[in-house]
């Protein structure tokens, strides 16, 4: 386990590392993290040229070209810290945070140089929300939500970083929100990366047992802190037709997530069910 770094004063600068789902899926995340940091008085530092930490490449079992690009971020990343120019690097992804802190050392672990440097770097990179509370001391961001509000735990957030309380405790302080519990909510989704590839119709059972679940709350919305997991929830929640969206904790914590209008019922044969969108969910 990595032994974060301490900080006597807050942080004044930080890398942001926006990840390669956020820069070319959700590049709203990423804005909306940046205004998140400089709400609470970080600057942030966007270091142009990064590119993927290599966790698509170590999953796979690839580990030579995980290696060339884990060189890379750590090459762009480690020297800013050295530096001085920036106290820390923050991502709004607990699975690559816990990639670039704790699997780097597998990667390296026959190159002196490169473990030390990784070593240094992974004591002062952050997941986002661990960022805020742990290091800057924040529960509340100002957030407002008119709606049921629920969260689901990330697996690499959860299990591998340790992080639970934190986004916990940021949504908690979300005014006007109904707070309800989500059954199983430190349960896989299903995504699992390239498990959603090779284990399609495994992945997508996990998947449909998240979306059951997220009916049986009533949630508006499900806040979540890894785009992975927002692109398998939402779109199977989306050919279910359900109503409930899952969003980046980012976007929800600087208010630009709004609750949609409640659909008129829909009848079909008496029944107040709304038909399957597909045919294959309709099994």
């Amino acid at each position: 386990m990595t032994t974060k770094k301490h900080f006597a004063s807050p942080p004044k600068r930080v890398a942001l590392f926006v990840t390669c789902l956020v820069d070319m899926i959700y590049p709203e995340v990423g804005m909306a993290t940046v205004e998140l940091l400089e709400r609470h008085g970080v600057e942030v530092v966007f270091p142009a040229e990064q590119t993927c930490c290599g966790q698509p490449a170590f999953n796979a079992g690839y580990r030579d070209e995980a290696r060339g690009l884990a060189r890379r971020f750590v090459d762009i990343f480690e020297p800013l810290l050295r530096s001085g120019q920036v106290d820390a690097v923050v991502a709004p992804s607990g699975s690559c945070t816990a990639m670039t802190t704790h699997f780097y050392d597998i990667l390296f672990e026959e190159d002196a140089v490169y473990r030390g440097r990784t070593a240094a770097l992974a004591a002062a990179t952050f997941e986002l929300t661990e960022f805020l509370v742990d290091v800057l001391g924040v529960t509340e961001t100002g957030a407002h939500f008119d709606g049921k509000l629920t969260y689901h735990a990330c697996c690499h957030l959860l299990r591998e970083l340790g992080v639970d309380h934190q986004p916990r405790t940021l949504l908690a302080h979300v005014a006007g929100a109904e707070q309800v519990e989500l059954a199983g909510a430190d349960e896989c989704c299903g995504f699992g990366g390239l498990f959603a590839i090779k284990n399609a119709e495994i992945s997508t059972a996990m998947g449909r047992r998240k979306t059951q679940r997220l009916a049986e709350s009533g949630a508006d919305v499900v806040a979540l802190c890894d785009v992975s997991c927002l692109i398998h929830i939402n779109g199977l929640l989306s050919r279910q037709a359900q109503r409930c969206r899952a969003v980046h904790i980012a976007q929800l914590l600087v208010n630009e997530v709004d609750v949609e209008p409640r659909p008129a019922e829909v009848k079909q044969d008496g029944a107040g069910t709304v038909p399957s969108r597909r045919w294959q969910d309709a099994r």
